[in-house]
């Protein structure tokens, strides 16, 4: 049987999502073809809002309604922490464990194999800031001189290990060295809940690396 081409079509549109199948993309269709027509409408609007009112943040990228996102603008935020990241979600997942400090996000990681490069990612913003932050003077302490901690927070896979790797040498290279920033990596080990005898060797090496004191 064939079917209407706009049903066809959405379920074409649908299947471009990830995660969505052929069988998902067909009951998310169906299931939309039986909303009344003032909800469709309202979620067809929605969908086109979801560029025209969004924009990206001109100092962390990250997605915002403004020039400057809320995290950015919070003058209790601690500037001085950079928590960078390889999506606007990891952003928001590191928020919720109430991080103060501020995000950079880079909108990808570098991944030779899909053809993604350190040229296509805001790496280059993330150098820039580094510079204008440490140019920042506090009137607090004027001399005392400025130093920032920057939090690679990319993904523990392969490619997020290698971006993470790529921006501590080019950030060295750049002439910024410990005194002025300094570079840390989240850590790796046991997810809570997990057990022992199904981790693989990397992680269980990577728990043992970052185990810390029991204090009573």
């Amino acid at each position: 049987m064939r079917l209407p081409t706009p049903i066809s079509k959405l379920i074409d549109s649908f299947q471009r999502l990830p995660g969505i199948g052929p069988k998902s993309a067909q009951r998310l269709t169906f299931y939309l073809l039986h909303f009344p027509e003032e909800e469709l409408q309202k979620f067809s609007e929605s969908l086109l809002n979801l560029k025209k009112g969004t924009k990206l943040c001109k100092i962390c990228k990250n997605v915002t309604e403004f020039e400057v996102c809320s995290v950015c603008d919070d003058p209790n935020r601690n500037k001085s922490i950079i928590a960078v990241v390889s999506g606007p979600l990891d952003a928001f997942a590191l928020d919720k464990t109430g991080f103060k400090g501020v995000y950079h996000v880079l909108h990808g990681i570098i991944d030779p194999l899909n053809n993604v490069g350190p040229e296509e990612l805001f790496i280059k913003d993330l150098i820039e800031r580094i510079g204008n932050e440490l140019h920042n003077v506090s009137f607090d302490n004027l001399n005392e001189p400025k130093k920032i901690e920057l939090i690679l927070a990319t993904n523990t896979s392969m490619e997020g290990e290698s971006t993470a790797m790529y921006l501590s040498k080019l950030i060295r290279e750049k002439g910024y060295d410990q005194s002025q920033v300094k570079i840390t990596r989240i850590a790796r080990g046991l997810p809570v809940g997990g057990d022992i005898e199904y981790a693989d060797d990397i992680t269980l090496s990577r728990a043992l690396e970052g185990r810390s004191e029991v204090t009573r």
